[in-house]
């Protein structure tokens, strides 16, 4: 495939998956409000900030290719858990995953002037039960602090997880074969 995008997210997980897809691209970031409106079901919260990220990549101007646009949330119990606010949430969050599945989110979302496109894609995680002298090391790691639901698989945090099922990369951040169905078919309308 040798379409140009552009990245409208500063995440160098979604960076690095996207290069693997042999897309060209150029990165930047966008200001969105990322707050979920209230009773916002996470499937309709995590695709409008997808959709809103590439609309306003197209907004601040970037309109010469598609913009590409993601968002991740972790979910369990029907709530939406995102980046944790501080050690205590964090905390909390771990407790709740611990010794149990959740789903993880990945939103995916192509604009130009004319058009948006966009899909989500859902992965079961299932975790180990975890010691409080895990969770404690793990945050002390410092590598949850800017991850949705306080964890990374593809870092330390892989070590809990005993299961999934469906696409790895949604759970890294950029699920790689709904992504490029998703601009073929957005390059076909």
């Amino acid at each position: 495939m040798t379409t140009a995008v552009y990245l409208a997210s500063a995440s160098p997980r979604r960076k690095e998956l996207l290069a693997q897809l042999g897309i060209e691209f150029s990165q930047f970031s966008v200001d969105a409000d990322e707050s979920q409106l209230p009773n916002e079901q996470p499937q309709k919260y995590v695709e409008r900030l997808a959709r809103l990220k590439a609309k306003t990549g197209v907004e601040l101007g970037y309109i010469d290719r598609p913009v590409l646009g993601s968002d991740t949330v972790v979910v369990i119990d029907n709530e939406s858990l995102c980046k944790p606010l501080d050690e205590a949430d964090f905390t909390q969050t771990l407790k709740r995953l611990s010794g149990k599945t959740h789903q993880v989110l990945t939103a995916v979302a192509f604009a130009t002037q004319e058009k948006i496109l966009s899909c989500v894609v859902t992965t079961d995680v299932t975790f180990k039960d975890l010691t409080d002298e895990e969770i404690k090391a793990y945050w002390l790691s410092g590598e949850p602090q800017d991850k949705a639901g306080g964890y990374g698989i593809q870092g330390l945090g892989g070590r809990f997880v005993t299961h999934i099922s469906g696409s790895y990369f949604c759970v890294v951040g950029l699920p790689l074969y709904e992504t490029e169905q998703l601009l073929q078919a957005f390059l076909r309308r």
